[in-house]
């Protein structure tokens, strides 16, 4: 039988309390390790079909995810499933075009 949160001793309270804090940055955790693979991937996408570097590739992502005002995992996502026949949004086609050029001409 369990008791009610009333009748919970503060000790117990407070391990429930840990223990809630303790699977919420475990969640989070979890989620930040999923996106920065996805990231990788997608630097690896840009790396092999405009022959970045991997900091140029990173910097291509982060930029078209600011000019667009877009999560940058939602970008590397998009990348990702491109190349397997899922189109791009223009919108997002054309920011990632515009961050290739300039780091094209950075590297000239």
């Amino acid at each position: 039988m369990t008791l009610s949160c009333e009748r919970r001793s503060p000790v117990g309270r407070a391990a429930d309390e840990e223990i809630a804090r303790l699977n919420e940055e475990n969640r989070q955790l979890r989620q930040a390790v999923d996106s920065h693979a996805v990231i990788d991937q997608a630097i690896g996408v840009l790396i092999a079909l405009h022959r970045l570097t991997p900091a140029a590739g990173w910097e291509v992502l982060r930029e078209t995810s600011q000019h667009l005002n877009i999560k940058l995992r939602t970008i590397a996502e998009l990348v990702v499933h491109a190349p397997s026949g899922q189109p791009l949004p223009e919108r997002v086609r054309h920011g990632l075009a515009a961050a290739i050029r300039r780091q094209d001409c950075g590297a000239a």
